[in-house]
């Protein structure tokens, strides 16, 4: 897929503005551009993000191992940094769609190894979908369709705190709706919606346990008296195959170890019961960009995230290529680190040499931490690597972009609060490419 996305131009203060600080991308919420703040919502996501911006642009500068530098000094010394590594890691990837696709011309140029900060939870439905294939739904389908709601282990307002909100039955809403919580707490902002009742079920066992139970009942399968099924689990049963529409809502961050063979029994029910009614899965998850890095990364190169791009072709390792596992193992021998909306990403410490995209004030607290494990930096090989910092612009408050909504299949642009004189993700890596092209040129004349 090579077309260009439309541009977007500046919100004005006052007008609806879409909110970048969590998968469910909130489009309908005016924001007052002058601290920046949201009018009418008061999801504290977005209050958190927007407290590490101003209503002007920050003030940013590049630096070198804490010492400031030019813009074109700092693209040199990450130049020099890519060009040395024989297996660079790209990591953090917190961006939007033109960063993610910048960043894989980038990995290709220098034979990266791609994954998400996000990347544990986002395996889990990955592997699904690869071993199983999936339904999935969309808010929208929800919001008109769906009749039963099943949170299955989750609170989905605990991180995504609009959810409910934004699937709400639709005002002219001819039917009921019922939103049981197996496994957690029912949501403060689901009780009282209009149109919906709120219970909770207790897990029968732990995750794995409920979610073979519930698939061998929904088979119409016996099941033995260890574990028995509790009563209310075979009425909950019985209330799914006599549903209209049942969604089944999960979070991928808060499933266990294995978590895709939860993941994987999720479809199952839905399967099961796609054969005599309707049903679909909603996953919350992707946070940080994690949705959209996933998808153009799959569209690009045909492989998810936790792929290689290497001499031999493309490679794809949903265990080896996790970050944590390749820094443990010395497996990679430098990290190019992108964090473009907050300043909570901070790359791991780290005796590799670093380059780090990142919010403008993310130099600070990462030159802050890092006079504090300056230790453990200096482990394995005795030195420090040298670290580069380039502050870029946040997609959706300095300038232009687009991320994947977390059904998936919507692409939603964000529009500005301000012009900010910072690069994007893009255009840093678009730099850092036509740098790496240059050398290969002059070292190939020199031959």
């Amino acid at each position: 897929m090579t077309a260009t996305l439309a541009p977007v131009g500046p919100a004005a203060s006052g007008q609806p503005w879409t909110c970048p600080f969590c998968p469910l991308l909130c489009d309908g919420f005016t924001l007052d551009a002058s601290r920046p703040a949201l009018v009418d919502s008061a999801c504290p996501t977005a209050a958190a993000a927007l407290a590490h911006f101003g209503a002007a642009p920050l003030a940013a500068t590049a630096l070198v191992d804490g010492q400031v530098v030019d813009a074109e000094q700092a693209l040199a010394a990450a130049a020099d940094i890519l060009a040395a590594s024989r297996q660079p890691l790209f990591a953090g990837l917190a961006t939007d769609v033109a960063g993610m696709r910048a960043l894989y011309r980038l990995a290709n140029d220098c034979g990266a190894i791609l994954d998400h900060v996000r990347g544990d939870a986002l395996m889990h439905s990955t592997r699904a979908l690869q071993d199983r294939g999936v339904f999935y739904t969309t808010l929208a389908e929800i919001r008109n369709r769906a009749d039963l709601v099943l949170c299955l282990g989750t609170n989905p307002a605990a991180h995504y705190p609009e959810f409910f909100r934004r699937c709400a039955p639709a005002a002219d809403a001819t039917q009921g709706r019922e939103i049981v919580f197996l496994g957690a707490r029912a949501a403060t902002e689901a009780v009282g919606l209009e149109g919906c009742t709120t219970e909770e079920i207790p897990l029968a066992g732990d995750l794995f346990d409920t979610v073979a139970l519930l698939a061998a009942r929904l088979a119409g399968r016996r099941v033995g008296e260890v574990p028995a099924v509790p009563a209310v689990l075979e009425a909950l049963v019985a209330r799914m195959q006599a549903a209209r529409y049942t969604v089944i809502v999960w979070e991928s961050a808060s499933l266990p170890a294995h978590g895709a063979l939860i993941a994987e029994g999720i479809q199952r029910l839905v399967n099961t019961l796609n054969r005599s009614t309707r049903a679909a899965a909603f996953c919350c998850g992707g946070g940080d960009g994690g949705y959209t890095a996933n998808q153009v990364l799959t569209w690009l190169s045909g492989l998810p995230l936790r792929s290689g791009v290497h001499a031999r072709g493309l490679v794809h390792e949903p265990l080896r290529y996790a970050t944590d596992r390749l820094l443990a193992d010395a497996a990679v021998d430098a990290l190019l680190w992108v964090s473009s909306f907050g300043l909570e990403l901070v790359p791991p410490a780290i005796a590799l040499p670093r380059v780090v995209l990142g919010h403008p004030g993310l130099g600070a607290r990462l030159a802050q931490r890092e006079g504090k494990d300056e230790g453990q930096r200096e482990g394995q090989d005795g030195g420090q690597g040298t670290t580069v910092f380039i502050p870029v612009s946040t997609p959706g408050i300095g300038s232009a972009g687009h991320l994947f909504r977390a059904d998936g299949g919507v692409v939603v642009p964000l529009a500005p609060i301000h012009d900010d004189p910072l690069p994007t993700v893009a255009e840093v890596a678009a730099a850092l490419c036509a740098r790496l092209a240059r050398r290969r040129a002059i070292a190939g004349g020199a031959q």
